[in-house]
Order: structure tokens, then C-alpha cells, then sequence
């Protein structure tokens, strides 16, 4: 479902008058028109020869029926009929049979499927049954073993009509399949949920593993030479002369380049068009920077004409310090014409690359000062900072904190204080591993992925077009909480971002692709996603009705 759709999808048992016409008609248009089992009839409409011992469980938009299966439980079944030692393929127990199971041809999406299964198990395990009986069309084999479905005996039907006996045990699906957000709590959950969030992200095994290591002490030749070697694969990644590796997060980094910009002594400006960027500023402040601000909206990025005029009206500005990728935002700002924009006039460019190391090709060339961390593209554990310099550092300083003097630092061969020598082997070990080229190929490949899913959701990036591969956020129309949609995928093995301030207040949801992650987990997400927002509609515009056996909302686990 579209989110421009905005109709409930509901699944309840059908009652009305108009249901049933519905159900002749779906009935004639897949048993006769397109599955050939029964001869045309110019009414267009098919009813079913067991209709009145039938019940039907429905899937409806407004007042459009979208999807159906007939349960019965009487005997003998039509399978009976087909197979004449029927009882000796099935478990013990009170069976009922599934028929009719179909969907309009635009509803063929997973979630209306399940839907339909979800509603009649419940209904059939309060009715006393513990398994069904079905002949499932060949067509939609892999869907019904993907269920639980269990094939047994041979095919039945003719020519185009073939079908697959099968029996599911109800109880079985019930506690594998658990759909409504009440009940997502208490059912089975992954054993490690599918990670979508800008940090911590998910890493390797051989990055986990180097976390077993014993630890050995900061001043050891043996940890000087794990520190170098990071420090020179850093560099080697980011095309960068010189880097400080700290214990501590992206806010230190910066903290670290504001301290060493406070020595420069002269004026620059602070670019922001995102959260980050107006930490930035806020960063400037702290260290009593003399600064100018240049602010575009959130979600565009910063235009070269504009800077330029900027730089040409103040010529005082000595410096500019910008983010690379706005990770609230989604916007990946062009690096290029920073370095282009600040080399013409002489300047002096800070970066914060925190989000965008790892993610997508950073070059560091001509950047005076850049930030980065561990714990976000590079797949790597939290806790180390990075401090890039295009020159060597200057002295020790006696103003600064100690932590944040980098020529302190360097006055001792980079470790001034305790480091932890099991990160430093983590960083190894994602360095090791990380495949430059080919990793930002599959960032885009994901991400291209992504975005096609979501446009058929009806969801636009906030930063469309100026997209960050790694960071896509999005701007949930005003009938979604943003706070509960997030909360829903979370209960379903799906984390992704939405509990920072930043992204409550405007409610906006963050997908990002920063830790190892796979097609198959974006379209997992991407179904849960859509389930999710299916859900929320129907709950909204369906305010008021309960949750009442007859008319129930689907919320699919993935």
C-alpha cells in the first residue's frame, strides 16, 4: 500500500451484504479468468459450492475487498474428494480446510497474504482446530512453505489448475508468526536484530572477535605497532598526511579541532544545513572561535554561487568548517568544492567526516582538519576518534586540556594517556577487511535498493535529491508517529533511528547502511516497513473499533 493510498487495510470475517457480492466476484476473476478451473458465465460472478458452510476471512480497503479464503470444517472436504486416503497424510487432531485463498491483482504484496492466514488461524484455533488442510496453487508454492505450510501426497487438478495438498499446524504458526504490535513482545525474537542505525552498527566476525583478545598495556612495543599501523591505514583510506587517534567519540574529534582552531587567530564561518552542522557551530562557540554562521535549510545542500559570494563579501574569513555528511539530513555536501572554494582564496577547511568515512570515497587532501570515528562506516566498535591534519602538528599547549592538546599527544608518540589496546585491535581488524572501492559500490547498490522500495511505499528522502548513500531519513506524513512506527519495527528485529530529539520533533524515521548489511535484509525491512505503515493507517482511521475478532489490523512480522 501506498502511503498516498490512505485507506485502512483491515482483516476481519465477512458479514455484509456487499462482502459477499465481493467475494463472488475476487472467486470468479481468479478461479475462472485466471486460473482456468471453472467454465465463464456472463454474470462475471462465481459462487462457491460449500458458500453457506463457508466462513470467509477478508482483507478490505474502505469499502474495496482485496484479498479472501473460505475455512470450513465440516466433512468430507473437497480435498476428500481428490484424495480418497486423505487421513493417512495428516497429524492427528481436528482439521478444518482452506479454499478461495486469493488477492486482487495490485494486492499481491506478502503482508495481505499473511494477513489472511493470520486472522483464520486465530479464528480457527478458537474454534477448536489445531491444523488446516489446503490445495495451494503451484503457483504460490515458496509462499506457502515460507508460511509453514507442510506438502504432502501428489498433485490434484487438471491442465493449468494444479494444486499442492498441504496441512499447517496452527499452534506451530502462531507462535512462529506473531503479528500484532500487543502480542510482539512476548513472541520469539531474532537472536541478533537486523541493525539499520548510524551507530552502533554491526560488524564482522573477525571484528567481534578481536574484542577476546587479551589486553596489553598502552606503552608495549607491541601496541605502538597496532596504533601505527591503524594510524597509516587511516591515512592511506582517507588520502590524509597525518591522523590522531583518541579514545573518545565524533564530539571529542571536534572538541580536538575546535581547541586547535582556537589557535589560528583569525575569523571563519561555520556551515550548517543539518543538526550536525549546528553542533558544529555550537562547538565554534565553546572554544570562543570568532565565526560568522551561513545556515541553509535542512535536507539541501550548501551551492558553490552562494559560498562564493559569501567568502567575497567578507574577505576577513580565514577558515571554513562544514560536514561532509549530514547524518541527521540524509545530505551528502560536495567535498570537491569545498576544497575548490576554500583553495582559490587561500582558506583554511575543516571537515567533520564522521558519518561519511567508510561510506563513501572521502579525500582528505588539502583539508587542514577532519574528524572521523570507529564506530560508524568503517565498521568498527565505538570509542576511538579521529583527528586528520593535512600539516604536522605545532607544540604542546599549557591552555588546553590535555585530552584535547594535540601536540601533547604527539610530544608522546600519540599516546599521552591510557588507550585500550582491544580497539585499537578491532580498528585493525575492520581496516584489514574493509575493500575501499568495492564497499562504496555496495553502499550505492543498497541504497539505490532502498529508495526504489520506499518510492513505492509513497516515502521521498528528506534530502532527495542530494542523497548521503549511507543516511536516508524520512519525513513521515502527519497520520504516522514516527515514534511508534520506529517502536513497531524495533519489536520486529529491525532497528533504525528515530529516538534522537532532532528527529522526534520533526517526525522522522533514519535508515542508514553504516555496518555490514545485506540485500536481503533491506527487503526485509522494507516489508516490515510497509506492514508497519499499512497498520498505523488502519489504526488511525479505525480509531474507535477495538481489536474485536471480527475486524482485526495486521501488523506482519518479517
Amino acid at each position: 500500500m501506498r502511503v498516498s493510498d490512505m485507506q485502512a487495510l483491515s482483516f476481519r470475517i465477512a458479514a455484509a451484504d456487499w462482502e459477499f457480492q465481493q467475494i463472488h466476484r475476487l472467486n470468479y476473476q481468479t478461479f475462472v479468468e485466471e486460473i482456468p478451473q471453472h467454465p465463464p458465465n456472463p454474470a462475471g460472478s462465481l459462487i462457491d459450492a460449500f458458500h453457506d458452510q463457508n466462513t470467509y476471512v477478508i482483507a478490505v480497503r474502505g469499502q474495496r475487498l482485496v484479498g479472501m479464503l473460505a475455512m470450513r470444517g465440516q466433512r468430507p472436504f473437497s480435498l476428500d474428494l481428490k484424495l480418497s486416503n486423505l487421513d493417512e497424510y495428516l497429524p492427528a487432531g481436528r482439521p478444518v480446510e482452506v479454499r478461495l485463498l486469493a488477492t486482487t491483482a495490485d494486492s499481491r504484496r506478502g503482508f495481505v497474504f499473511r494477513g489472511l492466514v493470520d486472522l483464520f488461524v486465530r479464528h480457527a484455533l478458537e474454534q477448536g482446530h489445531n491444523f488446516a488442510v489446503i490445495s495451494g496453487t503451484t503457483r504460490q508454492a515458496k509462499l506457502y512453505r515460507h508460511l509453514g505450510f507442510t506438502p504432502f501426497g501428489p498433485l490434484v487438478g487438471t491442465g493449468e489448475a494444479r494444486y499442492q495438498p498441504m496441512y499447517l499446524t496452527l499452534e506451530t504458526f502462531r507462535q512462529h508468526h506473531r503479528a500484532f504490535p500487543a502480542l510482539a513482545r512476548s513472541r520469539p525474537q531474532r537472536i541478533e536484530p537486523l541493525n539499520f542505525l548510524p551507530g552502533p552498527v554491526a560488524v564482522r566476525p573477525e571484528v567481534r572477535a578481536a574484542l577476546q583478545r587479551p589486553a596489553v598495556s598502552h606503552r608495549s612495543p607491541a601496541f605502538g605497532n597496532d596504533l601505527q599501523a591503524a594510524a597509516r591505514a587511516l591515512c592511506r583510506l582517507a588520502n590524509a598526511k597525518h591522523v590522531h587517534i583518541l579514545m573518545g567519540s565524533g564530539t571529542m574529534a571536534n572538541d580536538a579541532i575546535a581547541a586547535e582552531m582556537a589557535s589560528w587567530s583569525s575569523a571563519g564561518v561555520v556551515l550548517s544545513n543539518g543538526e550536525f552542522g549546528e553542533r558544529l557551530i555550537d562547538h565554534a562557540a565553546r572554544f570562543h572561535l570568532r565565526f560568522q554562521t551561513h545556515r541553509v535549510p535542512w535536507g539541501r545542500a550548501f551551492e558553490q554561487r552562494t559560498i562564493d559570494a559569501l567568502l567575497d563579501d567578507n574577505p576577513s574569513l580565514r577558515w571554513v568548517w562544514a560536514v561532509h555528511g549530514e547524518t541527521s539530513t540524509g545530505v551528502l555536501n560536495d567535498l570537491a568544492m569545498l576544497k575548490v572554494v576554500t583553495a582559490a582564496r587561500g582558506l583554511r577547511l575543516s571537515i567533520d567526516a564522521v558519518s561519511s568515512l567508510g561510506t563513501t570515497p572521502v579525500d582528505l587532501g588539502g583539508v587542514a582538519l577532519a574528524s572521523g570515528v570507529s564506530g560508524k562506516g568503517l565498521e568498527a566498535f565505538a570509542g576511538l576518534a579521529f583527528v586528520f591534519r593535512e600539516a604536522a602538528v605545532g607544540p604542546a599547549s599549557r591552555s588546553l586540556p590535555r585530552c584535547l592538546d594535540l601536540g601533547h599527544a604527539a610530544e608522546h608518540g600519540g599516546v599521552p594517556s591510557t588507550m585500550s589496546s582491544i580497539l585499537i585491535a578491532a580498528l585493525n581488524a575492520a581496516l584489514d577487511g574493509f575493500e575501499g572501492e568495492r564497499h562504496f559500490a555496495d553502499v550505492l547498490h543498497l541504497a539505490a535498493r532502498l529508495r526504489r522500495k520506499l518510492r513505492r511505499l509513497g516515502l521521498t528522502p528528506v534530502a532527495e535529491p542530494a542523497n548521503f548513500p549511507a543516511v536516508t531519513t524520512l519525513e513521515l506524513p502527519a497520520i504516522f508517529d514516527s515514534m511508534r512506527v520506529g517502536q513497531c519495527l524495533e519489536e520486529a528485529g529491525f532497528l533504525v533511528h528515530y529516538r534522537s530529539e532532532y528527529l522526534v520533533t520533526r517526525n522522522w524515521l533514519q535508515i542508514c547502511l553504516m555496518g555490514v548489511c545485506t540485500r536481503a535484509a533491506v527487503d526485509h525491512l522494507m516489508d516490515a516497513l510497509g506492514d508497519t505503515l499499512d497498520c498505523s493507517v488502519a489504526r488511525e482511521l479505525n480509531r474507535g473499533e477495538g481489536w474485536s475478532r471480527n475486524h482485526r489490523v495486521f501488523l506482519a512480522a518479517p
